[in-house]
Parts: structure tokens; sequence; C-alpha cells
């Protein structure tokens, strides 16, 4: 909480262990499926990059998002285009902006809650 901005928003205690729970979840699925192809040949890869239409402004609010979203297994943030994050994700034919979509609302509740 000491690296965030000061405002006048309230941050929501609720919201931030919904947050945690929902990064818990999505990080043991997502590790199981990276674990899972890597040993699988047969199962296919369609690595590639996505591009994110995010809602937050660029500076400290889309950072927190790229960092907690680089800890999930399967996407790393690859880059930045006006209001767009690049992903590059180990298969695009994945549900990842939808998922990046569920973490960013997550996110925006539990902290930025204005």
């Amino acid at each position: 909480m000491w690296l965030l901005e000061p405002g006048t928003s309230r941050r929501s205690l609720r919201a931030i262990l919904r947050l945690a729970l929902l990064f818990l979840y999505q990080s043991v699925v997502a590790g199981v499926d990276v674990a899972r192809r890597a040993l699988d040949p047969g199962l296919p890869l369609r690595p590639g990059f996505v591009a994110y239409p995010t809602r937050l402004p660029r500076g400290l609010r889309r950072n927190v998002f790229a960092t907690l979203t680089s800890l999930l297994p399967g996407t790393v943030p690859a880059g930045e285009e006006e209001a767009q994050l690049l992903y590059h994700c180990l298969d695009v034919d994945q549900p990842v902006i939808a998922e990046l979509d569920q973490e960013e609302a997550a996110l925006v509740r539990a902290l930025y809650n204005d």
C-alpha cells in the first residue's frame, strides 16, 4: 500500500481479498496448464502476441496491472502502445483478453475505487 499514489479513494479490504483469491486461483490453473503443455508434446501451443485494450491510464496504475499480470503463468507483458498493453502468450487461442479484463476489473475494485 505504501507504493500506491496518495488520493481520496478508499481501499476495499474485501475487494483486495477477492483480488488475491482470484490471482491465486488463476495462478494455479495457469501453472497446471503450462506444466501440462510442457510435459505433453501432443498438446497444441500457439505462441504469439495479443494486444489488450486497457482502461488504465499510463503511469502507476498501468504499471501495477502489468506487474500483477506478469506473475501469471503463460502470459508476459511485452510492451505498450497508447491504450494497449502487448502480451506474449503461450497459446493465443486461450481467452487471454477475457482473463486480463477480469484481472483489471478486480484490481480497480481493490485499489482504485475512486
